[in-house]
C-alpha cells in the first residue's frame, strides 16, 4: 500500500508493517494505522473527488489501507444522506442543524464501515471465517457484509441483544453465540474462540483497520458539506471506536490540505453507562461501569478502544454529555416528528445530547451542528414503541373514532 506507511501503537510508539493480519501492538495497546500524507496529495484532489459516480465509502480509496487490488466489497456501504435540519434546529434553538442518517445502510446502521473494511482485509488476508463479538450493531453489519463475500461468520452477541438484530443474524446465515452475561463476557469468549481456530478478528478492540472504515463517516460529511466544516459533530459513544474513527477522518482531510479547520466533537453516553465521558469530565482515568441502559449498542461498561476516544475528544476540545433513557426516547419521537429520520436508542443519543446542550445554553444560535444518526430504528422496535406509545384501536365506526380523538384531545385539521 503506496499510501500506508506503518501501524503504529497508540500507547508506547512501536510501528509495525500494515499486513491485512495486523491486530493489537505486543504491549496491548491498538495500533492506529499512519498515512503518507505527502503521497496522497500527489494522486487525490477535490476535484477529481468530483467527478467519481462511486457513491459509497470506497469513493476514498486513497485515504484507505487496502490494496490498490482489493475490489469494492459488494453491498454499498457509505454516502448515507445528510439532511438539512432546519425544523429541528429551530425549536432547539441552534443557527443551523444537519442530520447524518446512517441507518441507511445495507444493514441499517454506522457499522457497516467497519465490516466492509473488516471483509476487504479478510479477503486480502485469504481468510474463509470471519468472527466477532457485539451488542448488535457490529455483529449485524459483519454477518451482512460478509455473506455478501462468501465469508462465514461467528458471531457472539449478550443475551439482551434486541430480537431484531439477532434475526438478521440468522437470516445473513451467521453461526449465532448469545452469551449468558455482559458484553465483556461476550468479548472474552469470542476472544478465546477467535484464538483457539484462528478466524479473522473483527473486534474492534483488536483490528485497527475497523475505525479506518468508520472514519469515512467523517469523509462523507465533510465533502457533503462542500469542505465548509461545522462547528461540532454529535456522535453516541460506546466502545470508542466510532468518534475514534471519526476523528481520525476529520485529521486525515485536514493533513492533505482538504479542511482548514477540524470541528469539536460531542461525545454523548447514556448515563447508565458512561465510562469514557466520566473520565473525561473528572479527569481521572476511566474503570469500568455497569451496563444500565436501554441503548444496547452503547451499553459497553468496559470501553475497548479507550485510548483512541479519549483522545479524539480531547484532541478536538470536545464536550461530553450524558443523556438518560427517558431524554433518549424523547429524542427518538423529536427526531423522527421534526425530521422523518428513525433511530434506534443508540442512534439517537447524539441528538439528544444535542438537544440537552442547547436547554444548558452551551449550544445556540450561533453554532452550526451536525448529529450523526449511527443506526435504524427498526433494529429495536420495541422500545419505539415504548416511546411512542401505542396506536389507537377501535372497531370501524365513526363515532368511536370522534370518541377516541376528543379523549387523546386531537384537534383534527382539514
Amino acid at each position: 500500500m503506496k499510501n500506508v506507511l506503518c501501524g503504529r501503537c497508540v500507547k508506547c510508539g512501536k510501528e509495525y508493517e500494515a499486513t491485512a493480519n495486523l491486530t493489537n501492538c505486543e504491549c496491548g495497546g491498538i495500533l492506529d494505522i499512519i498515512y503518507d500524507y505527502d503521497y496522497i496529495k500527489t494522486v487525490l484532489t477535490k476535484e477529481k473527488l468530483a467527478e467519481r459516480d462511486d457513491r459509497s465509502m470506497w469513493r476514498y480509496r486513497e485515504l484507505l489501507p487496502i490494496e490498490d487490488t482489493t475490489c469494492n466489497t459488494p453491498l454499498r456501504v457509505g454516502w448515507s444522506p445528510l439532511y438539512e435540519a432546519d425544523r429541528l434546529a429551530e425549536e432547539l434553538g441552534l443557527g443551523k442543524l444537519y442530520v447524518k442518517d446512517d441507518g441507511q445502510n445495507p444493514t441499517a446502521s454506522l457499522k457497516d464501515r467497519a465490516s466492509a473494511m473488516a471483509v476487504a482485509k479478510a479477503k486480502e488476508a485469504g481468510a474463509k471465517v470471519i468472527a466477532c463479538s457485539s451488542t448488535g450493531n457490529a455483529a449485524s453489519s459483519l454477518a451482512g457484509n460478509a455473506a455478501a463475500a462468501g465469508l462465514k461468520t461467528y458471531i457472539f452477541v449478550p443475551s439482551r441483544a434486541p430480537k431484531g438484530k439477532v434475526a438478521q443474524l440468522m437470516t445473513f446465515g451467521a453461526t449465532v453465540v448469545s452469551v449468558q452475561g455482559s458484553y465483556e463476557d461476550t468479548f472474552e469468549l469470542s476472544k478465546a474462540a477467535i484464538d483457539k481456530w484462528g478466524w479473522y478478528n473483527r473486534n474492534a478492540a483488536i483490528n485497527p483497520y475497523l475505525s479506518e472504515g468508520k472514519k469515512t463517516v467523517g469523509l462523507e460529511i465533510a465533502e457533503q458539506l462542500g469542505w465548509k466544516m461545522p462547528d461540532y459533530i454529535a456522535i453516541s459513544v460506546g466502545d470508542g471506536c466510532t468518534i475514534a474513527g471519526l476523528w481520525k477522518g476529520l485529521k486525515d482531510l485536514y493533513a492533505i490540505g482538504f479542511i482548514d479547520k477540524l470541528p469539536r466533537l460531542i461525545s454523548a453516553q447514556a448515563e447508565g453507562c458512561c465510562p469514557l465521558n466520566r473520565a473525561i469530565a473528572t479527569g481521572e482515568e476511566w474503570y469500568p461501569m455497569e451496563e444500565n441502559t436501554l441503548a444496547d449498542s452503547i451499553a459497553v461498561g468496559v470501553p475497548r478502544n479507550a485510548t483512541k476516544a479519549l483522545d479524539a475528544i480531547r484532541e478536538s476540545k470536545g464536550i461530553v454529555v450524558n443523556v438518560s433513557d427517558a431524554e433518549i426516547m424523547a429524542a427518538q419521537k423529536l427526531l423522527g416528528r421534526t425530521c422523518g429520520v428513525f433511530g434506534e436508542p443508540a442512534g439517537v443519543t447524539g441528538t439528544a445530547g444535542i438537544k440537552k446542550l442547547c436547554e444548558q445554553g452551551i449550544l445556540g444560535k450561533n453554532d452550526t451542528v451536525v448529529s450523526v444518526v449511527t443506526g435504524n430504528g427498526l433494529k429495536d422496535v420495541a422500545n419505539a414503541i415504548a416511546a411512542c406509545g401505542e396506536p389507537i384501536s377501535i372497531p370501524s365506526d365513526m363515532e368511536l373514532l370522534l370518541k377516541a380523538f376528543a379523549e387523546k384531545g386531537i384537534e383534527v385539521e382539514n
